[in-house]
């Protein structure tokens, strides 16, 4: 993630710490205890974290924690924790796997409840504003910043044998309205490896052109499942045509 003032920032989920880069490579901050994660579900920075975002207006960091905690973190610019909010449960205002956090201009702070199927959307003080569910395990979401209207949502793959047949069920990258209506989706109905399918989309990235980048985890969803192991393909790039 890019930082305002162009800084680098990484989040390390495994290594329960965030890091803060120079352009050239120097560390700058660590946010966290590198190795040492809080206690599970304990609300506290961090266990697992997952991915961050900047208030536009002020700087400050929202952090998704994650995989071992179910929350969000506010902190300031200079690195102080400010509060968090959310538990466990898939009540308004609670998490299954905060997975992404983004924001946009009034500061909304937009958070992907991945296992709870859901984006729910706060302002900057944590309050709760409503949610968008006609989603499967979001994993990331984008907002174009040159057409406002477009908001780019990755969904995972189903992960259950029950219902990995069925046709539109994840595997796509769904395009929502600032309303949270679905207005169109990137890919076919099903997963697969060819040009335009999806196996595991994950991450998401608009460049200035708009061009729409896709990363997925299809080694960890396929190819070490396989017999021998293979690498697949992990990031497709989709062409802004107007």
């Amino acid at each position: 993630m890019i930082g305002p003032d162009e800084s680098i920032w990484l989040v390390d989920d495994a290594g329960h710490a965030i890091y803060k880069y120079s352009t050239d490579g120097k560390l700058q901050m660590t946010l966290g205890t590198p190795g040492q994660g809080a206690p599970p579900q304990s609300g506290k920075p961090f266990n697992q974290p997952t991915h961050l975002a900047f208030d536009p207006r002020t700087g400050d960091l929202y952090i998704t924690d994650g995989y071992g905690n179910s929350c969000v973190h506010k902190f300031d610019p200079a690195g102080r924790h400010l509060f968090s909010w959310g538990t466990g449960g898939s009540e308004p205002g609670r998490f299954n796997i905060p997975h992404c956090v983004m924001t946009d201009p009034a500061g909304t702070v937009f958070v992907a409840d991945r296992e709870n199927h859901r984006i729910q959307r706060f302002d900057p003080e944590g309050q709760y504003l409503g949610q968008w569910t006609n989603l499967y395990r979001p994993n990331c979401l984008v907002r174009d910043p040159r057409h406002e209207q477009y908001f780019f949502v990755a969904q995972g793959v189903t992960g259950l044998t029950i219902n990995a047949g069925v046709p539109y069920i994840g595997n796509q990258v769904a395009i929502l309205s600032p309303q949270g209506d679905r207005i169109g989706h990137i890919g076919e109905s099903t997963g697969g490896e060819r040009p335009g399918q999806f196996l595991a989309a994950h991450g998401l990235a608009l460049d200035s052109r708009g061009d729409l980048y896709v990363a997925e985890v299809t080694f960890s969803v396929r190819g070490r499942h396989e017999t021998p192991q293979r690498e697949l393909r992990s990031l497709q790039k989709f062409m802004r045509l107007d």
